[in-house]
């Protein structure tokens, strides 16, 4: 374990190395035989199922229920809205065939041209226009709206530069799909899932994140308004952490999704779309996580506490575990996971070394002297600090101690970011801050063509348009022309 700690490319280095290099040394995930995949790994996974039950409980509580439709697309589906299907027109996988056959001269398997589709189905890049064929069915009245489904699914983009957890071909998402009577009632459940997205980012993942809507260029496939949530990494690049998507009737009419209104009128059905990825598990590494390893928020680590025996004897580990039974059962009572990790084919500074590249959160190590003390020595993987506690009170310590973990990595990453917040009012100071690294908050004419031109001399995007609404109106950076306010600006994942 020393030896992979060692070959840990430290941040200062290579941040871009460091990254790939933790996602598989603390066993999250790998690459695949498949170019472009990986496989998710049981403790990179376990991390994802505490994202998706908490996600899924804010979700069931603002009266969504989950669904499931179908991973294949008819290839017609995506040519009923312009604007979607040339978004992911580059990035869809097509399957052209439905069976294979031995080859004739015995050297494995070929595709059978005599089954070939009559339609070409595509891998689900998003499944707005399956969804949407679905809905026609099912709503006719205003009484059957609103809908409020959601799916936990896969979906595919053929990606060709790819990198685990934050773009890979395919990856695993949530996708939320409702339909509403009213444009109002459409748009407030677009910007209250965005809220969802944020209280979880900052309240689970202990991610600060702006809440912002995209410019038309950098807006969903198909939709009137994209809002986002933009999260800033430890070097300084922004990541895009989750989007809400206001539909408008754009999809209702290329489905031709009509319902009879409370005025017995005809009209075209409203909608949102709206999702969160795997994409969240490399917002959490890049955001905390430093040259020792991982370093996860309580509320999301797979294992909050682990309890290390330490003893030279049989009967010493019997007296140790005797002790321990009562702590673990004093803190599985309160919520909390824990592991005693009694295992005897590896040593204590062996398994001190793996929880903290696994990022624990919390480590007790005992042994017959501590037992002696009444004592235990605890260590918070957050600052690394050790501390010699008592045992008596060591499950409330603990657990408060974990709720100390949760706020101080929120405001360290809060901290953080706030730092690396800039502004800029000329073109010249605009690019050495962008160079720097970090937000830079700069005035904007509003046009595509300048946001172009920004990106292709240096790289950066317009993030967002923060909804804080607080800014002043003034002059384009680029243009001179006149600007409303100020937007955000920043490399990018």
């Amino acid at each position: 374990m020393a030896k992979e700690l060692k070959e840990l490319t430290k941040r200062s280095e290579n941040y871009s190395q460091w990254y790939n290099d933790l996602v598989v040394k603390a066993d999250l995930a790998e690459q695949s035989a498949v170019r472009g995949c990986m496989v998710i790994k049981p403790y990179g996974y376990a991390i994802w199922e505490k994202m998706q039950r908490e996600l899924d409980n804010m979700f069931k509580a603002t009266g969504h229920v989950n669904a499931y439709f179908p991973l294949l697309i008819p290839k017609s589906f995506l040519s009923r809205e312009a604007e979607h299907v040339e978004g992911f027109a580059k990035e869809c996988a097509v399957v052209t065939h439905y069976r294979l056959k031995n080859a004739e001269d015995g050297s494995g398997v070929v595709v059978d041209p005599a089954a070939r589709l009559e339609e070409e189905l595509i891998i689900r890049p998003t499944s707005e226009t399956i969804i949407w064929n679905t809905y026609k069915n099912w709503i006719k009245s205003y009484r059957d709206l609103p809908i409020l489904c959601n799916q936990w699914a896969n979906v595919f983009r053929w990606e060709m530069r790819t990198r685990m957890f934050l773009r890979t071909a395919e990856f695993l998402w949530q996708e939320g799909h409702t339909a509403h009577a009213t444009k109002e009632e459409a748009l407030a459940e677009a910007r209250k899932m965005l809220d969802v997205y944020a209280d979880f980012a900052e309240r689970f993942m202990a991610v600060p994140v702006v809440k912002g809507v995209k410019t038309a260029n950098e807006r969903f496939a198909g939709a009137l308004d994209t809002f986002t949530i933009e999260a800033m990494m430890q070097d300084g690049k922004a990541l895009q952490a989750g989007t809400s998507h206001f539909l408008g009737q754009n999809f209702a009419k290329a489905f031709d999704v009509k319902f009879i209104n409370k005025e017995n009128q005809l009209e075209y059905v409203w909608a949102t779309s709206w999702g969160v990825s795997t994409r969240l598990m490399g917002a959490l590494i890049m955001t905390h996580s430093d040259d020792n390893g991982l370093v996860l928020p309580p509320n999301l680590a797979p294992i909050q506490v682990v309890i290390v025996p330490i003893y030279k004897n049989m009967d010493q580990l019997a007296e140790v575990s005797a002790k321990v039974d009562g702590i673990v059962e004093g803190l599985k009572a309160k919520g909390i996971s824990v592991k005693y990790d009694d295992a005897d084919n590896k040593r204590p500074g062996f398994k001190f070394a793996d929880y903290e590249l696994k990022g624990v959160p919390v480590r007790l190590a005992i042994g017959a002297r501590d037992l002696e003390n009444g004592t235990v020595e605890v260590m918070r993987r957050d600052t690394l600090e050790k501390s010699v506690e008592s045992l008596d009170g060591i499950v409330e310590r603990v657990a408060d101690l974990l709720k100390e973990i949760q706020e101080n990595i929120y405001t360290k990453a809060r901290t953080f970011r706030d730092a690396h917040i800039s502004v800029a009012d000329s073109y010249e100071e605009f690019k050495e801050k962008i160079e720097a690294g970090g937000f830079v908050l700069a005035h904007w004419d509003g046009t595509t063509e300048t946001e172009v031109r920004v990106k292709e001399e240096t790289k950066a995007t317009i993030r967002c348009i923060p909804l804080d609404g607080s800014d002043e109106p003034g002059t384009c950076i680029f243009t001179g022309k006149p600007s409303a306010r100020r937007v955000i600006f920043a490399r990018n994942y």
